[in-house]
Parts: C-alpha cells; structure tokens; sequence
C-alpha cells in the first residue's frame, strides 16, 4: 500500500487491491475510486472482508497487494465497528484524545495548566490563538450532552456498548474530516441517535464511505452502493432500492450468460468428442475457445443463504398476562403498575432511548430479573425462545458442532424432516471445516448466526429478540424477516433497526421512561409519521408553560385501537357475516311454508329471536370501535 502527493480529482483510488487471510480470498484485485461529495454505503454477506477493506483504508491493516492512494491533505476520520479508548480515561479525556490537530492543541493546553509551568503555558495559549481552538471543548460537552454524555467525568471502562459508540462518534465528527470511513455507525445506538447521526451526514459535506445493515441508513444517506461479492466489487449509483434493482438485473443476466454459454459448450464438446483426425488441421482458436467456454461455464451465481425452517411447538389460547407489574432501580422507573395480556399470533415491536429499560423488560417477561410487584402469568404452552444481544453462553473452548449436539442429537424442521446437529449447522452456512471451529474465534456475524441456531432448534412458540440485527448482513436479516412474517407463534422484537421493525411488528411498545409505557397500533414508520404529525400541529407555547405540555399533549391525542382491540374488530366483522347468514337462513325457512317437529320449530323461532339481540349488540360494538380507527 502507498500514499502520494499528486492532487488528484477524486478523494480516493484503490487499485488492484487483495486480500486474504491464509487459503481464504476476500477480495482480489478489486479497483474503484471515491469522488468528493460521495456517499457510498458498503454492502456484502458477513465474512466477505467489508471490515477489513475498511481497516486497510484507515491504515490499521495491510492489504496483500495494490495501492490505496488518496489525496494529499484530506483529512480522514475512521469509526471502528469496535471503538478502542485508553483504560481509565474519563468520557472528555477520551473524547479529545484523537489524531485531530486542534484537540491536540487543547490537549498540550490541559497538561500545561495542569504543570503549572507559566512558560510552558504562554507557549500552548499561543498555539489556542492560531487554531482557535478556545470554544472546542464547549464545543465537544455540547455534543457529548446531545449523545446522553453528559458526566464527562466518568470512566469508559464502565460505559455500555451504545455508550462507547456515542462517543466515538462524537470524538469522530468534532474532528470535522473531509473524509468519513464509519464501520456499522449504527451499531448498539438507539433510534433518536440514529435518525439524528442520518440528518447529520445528509447536510454534512464530508465525503463518505461506510458499512451498514440498516437499510433505511442505506437509503437516506447514500447515493452509490459498492457491493463486494465472489471476492469482487460492483458499484451501482442510486440508493439502496436502486442497488437492489440493479443486483437483481445482475444475477438475471448472469444465468442467462451461463445458460448461453452452456449450450454453446455442449456443440463444442461434440466436437473436441470425435477422433482426432476429425478435428486434424481444425483452427488452434476453436480448441482455445472451448477450453475458455468450459471455464465460463463453472461461474454461476449460486445464493447460499441461511434456512431458517426450524419447527415451532403449539401454541395455546392462553399466552401470558402481565398484571401491575412495577420495577424500578433506585430513583429510576422501569415499569409502574404495567398491566396487558398477550394475544396469541401478537406481534410487538418494543423502542425507546437507550437506558429506558427495555431489555429489563423483556427478561422480567422471562423470570431472568425479577419484579419489584406484580405477576406475569405464563400460559402452560408457551415455550419461550431468547435471542439476546448478550450473545451466546457457551464455552469460548468449544468447537461450535460440540456445542449444537450439547443441546440435541436432531433438530425436527416445519416439513417433518429431522436433521443431525452438523446438517443443520450447514443450514446456517456452517461448512464441515467451520463447524470445527472453536467459537471464540468466530466472527461477530457466526456467533450471531449460531446464536440464531441455538434459539430456533428448541421450537419455541414465543420468540424474544432482543436487538438481533447487530452483527446480521443484509441478506440475512431479509431471510429473518420472511421467517418471523410466517410464525405462528408470539413475537417480541426490541430493535433500533425501522426497516426490520415496519417488516415485523403489528404494533408498538413506546416506553417513555418513568415508568410510562405507550401501546402504539403500527409499526415505526406509522409512529413516526404520527409524532411529525403532532409536532406540526402543536402550538408554540411560552417557556412558563413548557412543563404543561406532555400532559396537555397526552389528554390530546386522538384515541386509536389498541393491538387487541384491532383484533376485536376484526373479528366481529366475521361473526356479524355469520350471524346474518344464519339469520337469512332462517328467515328463508319460515318463508318456504317447510314442516319440522314442533320442537325444532320451536328452537329455530328462539333462536331467530335471540339472533337479533345478538347482532343488534355486535352492531353496536363495531360502531364503538369503527370510530375510534
């Protein structure tokens, strides 16, 4: 790899790079550029070397070969999917402690007030004049505030994941690079931070070269996707749904290539067939030509996705009720006197802003925490399965098909078939040779796959996911989604991914903080739209009245069903249809002058006349819920 000094007219050219990690390729020979203004979005299968292409652009890894050059001057900023801070710094610390110039001046500046050495702090006050570094760090505490930062004194060693990503980024924007190398800046933050980080590099003139799951991020942000596959590169202008078009344009014409040049193949194999003298003086070209369409005739596109059919047990009508439950830690409220019960086939999406308690709530739900108060009552049938964003428990040690058999000796699918552990690990793109590995040294997206394995081999009825896109590629989250839209059991998703949340979820759990918890009919995009809504229609009010507000805004709100209540609805649409079937039946038979026993006849009037009390009370309660949807 090698850096140069020519001005070019875009930001970055990569030539003829490879790598590989021992007889594994992830790239070979791949060649583009990146232009000023770009904003490009990476997108591969896990373990196609996305994260590596990144390190070696950023300078923390060696490519095999190429040259990866860009323009002199350009300053770089580089997120890591997994950001690294000094043991024992403070959040400000940290947060200055990077390669930018100017908070290597604030830097020099703190140490010299600290030392107490007058010279040595005439020398750096002069240095705070030249890069008018005075307001960074007002600066730096008022983006750390906006991140949820706002003890700057307190140790990162103690920081959550969604934490330390925060303020990586914030270290990484108050460097204001010309050009972005973010790796999954999504990661661990919660939905608020996002949709703000995608405004941010929307307005922002920095260029831009990331690798992301999310596909709304993809699509807001991005103008061209650089897709890596079959250890190549394929660039395509337009967003994500453009990328998507052109990839299915592609492989289309793939098939249609190799069939092309199969058939042509099977003439020329004839050929090549007949004894040699029927061939003899023949054109050398023609031999050369099938040779080269016999290789051809080997490259076709062939998807290996995860299959995810494990079988789900059956699910009664009772699932679970959750009556006054409260929990709380210290002054913080996780639930307060919080009561619902499930419907069977429910499907709930669960958001709100990191720290507000969400996956205590889903392990109350388990029995994994306990409540302070209150019962949940968990039907007989219910057979949970947890995907939780802790990861897999298993002995770092052990090889991942000793892992699978430690659980069962066969996995029964949905068609009936069983599978031994190591046929169903290949189900979930674990070769033979991977299968031996040892799982600490699987890649964050095969300890997410096997993770997935483990949940769904022991057929629950009622899955919990508990920020299960961290770590899943594109292709593989689709597939997870057509799976979760097919199961016949409960679902609870806690997420801040909107795309997989919209494709999911019949409703929403809002949690507020304090203890409050909002039941929300839709998905987040509904939500969304519904809080634009209302903030567009609110009035501007004085600052002596702000605290007013949230309850002027609640006692406002227009009343909508409920998840249940929606199902209600539905239902007594079916029943008023049947009701009134069986009354016109009815009626045609006390018309047609037919003869029955006295006491049939008998029922029959009784009933007609209980069927209009019956439709009449339907009726009333359809109109009742009609006006609330």
């Amino acid at each position: 790899m090698q850096n140069t000094t020519t001005v070019m007219a875009n930001f970055l050219n990569i030539e003829n790079l490879t790598k590989s990690y021992g007889d594994r390729l992830l790239f070979g020979d791949i060649t583009f550029g990146v232009d000023e203004g770009d904003k490009i979005g990476i997108v591969a299968r896990n373990g196609t070397g996305k994260s590596t292409l990144l390190r070696i652009l950023a300078g923390q890894e060696s490519a095999d070969s190429g040259n990866v050059v860009f323009r002199n001057g350009i300053r770089i900023g580089y997120l890591p999917q997994e950001p690294a801070f000094r043991p024992g710094a403070t959040v400000i610390e940290a947060a200055i402690d990077s390669d930018d110039p100017m908070a290597a001046v604030v830097r020099r500046y703190s140490e010299a007030v600290a030392s107490g050495d007058p010279r040595a702090g005439e020398e750096v006050v002069h240095e705070m004049d030249a890069a008018g570094a005075w307001n960074y760090e007002d600066r730096l505490r008022q983006l750390l505030t906006r991140f949820g930062l706002d003890d700057f004194s307190a140790s990162v060693d103690k920081l959550s994941g969604g934490q330390r990503k925060r303020l990586a980024i914030a270290r990484t924007i108050m460097a204001e690079p010309d050009f972005l190398i973010l790796d999954e800046p999504t990661n661990h933050l919660d939905i608020s931070t996002i949709e703000w980080l995608e405004t941010y590099l929307k307005r922002s003139r920095a260029t831009l070269l990331m690798v992301t799951h999310d596909r709304y991020f993809l699509d807001r942000v991005c103008s061209k996707i650089i897709e890596i596959d079959d250890c190549s590169v394929f660039e395509v202008e337009g967003n994500y749904d453009m990328y998507l078009r052109r990839r299915s344009e592609r492989i289309e014409a793939m098939t249609a290539e190799v069939a092309r040049v199969r058939n042509t193949l099977r003439r020329e194999q004839e050929w090549m067939s007949r004894q040699p003298q029927a061939r003899a003086g023949k054109a050398k070209f023609r031999i050369d030509n099938f040779y080269d369409l016999k290789e051809r005739s080997k490259k076709t596109h062939i998807e290996h996705n995860v299959r995810l059919d494990a079988e789900s047990s059956r699910v009664g009508s009772k699932i679970f009720e959750a009556e006054h439950i409260s929990k709380r830690f210290g002054d913080k409220v996780i639930l307060d006197d919080f009561t619902y019960t499930f419907a069977p086939g429910e499907k709930l999406g669960i958001v709100g802003v990191n720290g507000v308690g969400k996956s205590t709530f889903i392990k109350m739900l388990q029995g994994i925490v306990r409540q302070d108060s209150g019962e949940w009552n968990v039907g007989d049938t219910v057979r949970f399965g947890y995907y939780s964003q802790d990861g897999i428990q298993f002995n770092g040690q052990e090889k991942v098909v000793d892992a699978v058999s430690r659980l069962a000796d066969d996995i029964r699918l949905a068609d009936g078939i069983s599978l031994s552990p190591m046929q169903y690990l290949q189900r979930f793109l674990f070769s033979p040779a991977d299968q031996q590995k040892y799982i600490h040294t699987l890649s964050g997206g095969e300890r997410c796959r096997l993770h997935l394995a483990t949940v769904l081999m022991r057929r629950p009825n009622f899955l919990i996911l508990d920020e299960p896109t961290n770590d899943l590629d594109i292709i593989t989250l689709g597939i997870l989604e057509e799976y979760l839209a097919e199961f016949k059991g409960c679902v609870i998703v806690v997420s801040h991914d909107r795309f997989f949340l919209d494709n999911i979820v019949d409703h929403l759990f809002v949690m507020e903080g304090g203890g409050v918890v909002k039941d929300f009919p839709g998905n987040y995009t509904d939500y969304r739209a519904y809080l634009d809504t209302v903030a567009k229609d609110e009035p501007k009010k004085p600052e002596s009245r702000a605290k007013e507000e949230p309850e002027r805004r609640r006692a406002e709100r227009p009343v909508k069903l409920s998840f249940k209540e929606r199902k209600e609805l539905e239902a007594i649409e079916s029943e008023l249809q049947a009701l009134n079937e069986e009354r016109t039946s009815l009626e045609a038979f006390f018309a047609s002058g037919e003869t029955c026993a006295p006491d049939e006849f008998a029922a029959r009037s009784q009933r007609y006349a209980a069927l209009g009390d019956i439709i009449d009370e339907k009726e009333m309660r359809w109109l009742e819920l009609s006006e609330k949807s």
